[in-house]
């Protein structure tokens, strides 16, 4: 009868075990020096050899012609253990066998000396399956048991096992085996099986084993069922990662926002029967696989894919945001969480797509972050096509309003005090000067005889101004338009931005003609002062870089 690999080609020898030398080196030192503890605990994750050690110390322990520490193989008590006839090595499944009851009859029948062998030896594994009355009817046997048991006990889940079960047993750590051990043992499989193996196959094999050895043997069993040598078109084909182009297809509709796109790849698949958790399953790793080719240097070694696929990842990555793959993998991991309890998995699937094809409709914290980093990107775009922008705040919503700056609009700068002259006092928008200006002289300057008219229209636009511009006059003079008042306030009042524009709004539908606003100041001892220099410290302390020009 046909074996399978993976048992045909299980270890007999601590030196056939792979990528485990350090428990196979130190468990041989305890052999060769007699110095066996009574209890051991093997962990690690399925497929390292954790059963295998425990068969291989259990005929070192009992072998009849020890080599060096490992097992014979030839002696009657080494075959009677490999082919299970033995009495005295007992091998039980906590999974099915996890009562208290199941315990006592254990620990009945250790008091009772070996039939044949040196040692009675129990392997149980997966022991974390017990029960906790079964692990507390147990403590007492396996802290003190007899001179002629040993416990070995195998875990996939050590963090089960309550603390004083694991202060009981000498401990060994099981590591993944790496790809290049489980390389090396398939090539030395198929050359006694007769197999025809490519280096790419069997490394793209141990890749798909994931640290597994059993993995591994498992998958090449399959691919030898396909016949003629095995290559890595073979291992695709066996392990069914060929023909997942949606996966790439559907990452790209995430890209570009293409939600009718995505919604019929996903209608397709459902009607060929593909299984929407493991569809979001298999999304989530693609995109995983995306985060690590463009955050990892040697990304190679942590994709287990084919160099054409990882050709295609690494290409598709250059294209998406590493903001926008963290939250697509946060969002379908939510909805993988969801799909298990969902009546229709299949609107589930549906609503992440579309919520990652529209993050306007997603109000989490990573899909804002997404949405932050877009806009960036188009800012360093049009910053390098030359284009300049300015943000300011909107007064009603006082919320940052993007827009580039007008060629001839005034920079509100309302803390900046009114400009003062030897006979006027300005307080109108930076103005492009072709050369200084003129002191006010009484010839210079003439009545504005249709500023009752403005007043009048510029108060009915805004109330505010009836209480200071009530009683006021105004002259004209170099396309300035003074005001002048007794009011000591109406300076600091008018360098508000919004009543400065209605007041020129009202001069202009009156008189046709865009006039500037000043303050009339017959104060002759006032300081001359440049007209520009506070507007240019406070556009400095804006960040606005102003270049005056005489």
């Amino acid at each position: 009868m046909y074996q399978v690999l993976y048992r045909k080609w299980r270890p007999k020898t601590f030196s056939d075990v792979c990528g485990q030398p350090q428990v196979t080196s130190t468990l041989l030192n305890e052999l060769r020096e007699d110095r066996l503890s009574h209890a051991y605990l093997f962990t690690g994750s399925r497929g390292t050899g954790k059963t295998s050690c425990a068969k291989i110390f259990a005929k070192a322990v009992n072998c009849l012609n020890p080599q060096n520490g490992d097992p014979c193989n030839e002696c009657e008590m080494c075959r009677a253990i490999d082919n299970g006839s033995c009495l005295d090595v007992i091998e039980i499944d906590a999974a099915s066998n996890n009562g208290v009851d199941n315990i006592r009859d254990l620990r009945d029948e250790a008091n009772f000396t070996p039939a044949t062998a040196k040692f009675r030896v129990y392997i149980i594994d997966e022991v974390h399956m017990l029960s906790i009355s079964a692990f507390n009817a147990l403590l007492k046997t396996l802290e003190e048991p007899p001179e002629h048991v040993k416990f070995i006990l195998a875990t996939t889940e050590v963090h089960k096992l309550p603390s004083t079960i694991l202060s009981r047993c000498q401990r060994f750590e099981f590591k993944h085996i790496t790809p290049e051990d489980i390389c090396s043992r398939l090539k030395y499989v198929c050359e006694n099986e007769k197999l025809e193996l490519t280096d790419g196959a069997a490394m793209l094999i141990a890749r798909l084993a994931d640290g597994a050895m059993r993995d591994a043997l498992s998958l090449l069993d399959r691919c030898a069922s396909f016949g003629g040598t095995i290559d890595e078109k073979t291992v695709e084909d066996a392990a069914g990662i060929a023909g997942r182009d949606y996966l790439f297809a559907l990452a790209d509709c995430i890209a570009e926002k293409d939600v009718v796109k995505g919604l019929e790849i996903i209608d397709t698949l459902h009607k060929n029967s593909c299984d929407m958790e493991r569809l979001i399953t298999e999304l989530t790793n693609h995109f995983r696989n995306i985060m690590v080719a463009k955050t990892v240097k040697n990304y190679r070694e942590l994709i287990i894919c084919s160099d054409e696929e990882l050709e295609k990842i690494v290409k598709q990555g250059e294209r998406i945001k590493l903001e926008t793959v963290l939250h697509t993998i946060n969002r379908l991991n939510e909805a993988l969480a969801v799909i298990k309890k969902s009546v229709n998995r299949r609107i589930e699937m549906e609503t992440a797509f579309m919520s990652l094809c529209s993050p306007e409709l997603d109000k989490s914290n990573d899909a804002l972050l997404s949405r932050i980093a877009e806009l960036e990107g188009e800012v360093r775009m049009l910053k390098s096509n030359g284009v300049k922008a300015s943000v300011v705040k909107d007064e009603k919503t006082a919320e940052p309003v993007k827009r580039e700056p007008a060629a001839e609009e005034e920079i509100p700068l309302p803390e900046e005090p009114p400009v003062s002259e030897e006979k006027t006092e300005e307080i109108a928008e930076p103005v492009k000067r072709e050369e200084p200006k003129k002191e006010v002289k009484s010839g210079d300057e003439k009545p504005f005889d249709k500023w009752p008219e403005a007043v009048k229209l510029a108060c009915s636009e805004d109330v505010p101004l009836i209480g200071f511009l009530t009683g006021t006059s105004a002259i004209i003079k170099d396309n300035v338009v003074f005001i002048k008042s007794d009011n000591p306030v109406l300076a600091s009042f008018l360098q508000q931005e919004n009543h400065t524009k209605i007041i020129r709004s009202a001069i202009f539908k009156i008189t046709g003609e865009k006039y500037k606003l000043g303050i009339y100041n017959s104060n002759s001892s006032a300081p001359k002062k440049d007209p520009l220099e506070g507007f240019m410290k406070r556009a400095q302390g804006l960040g606005i870089n102003v270049e005056r020009k005489e």
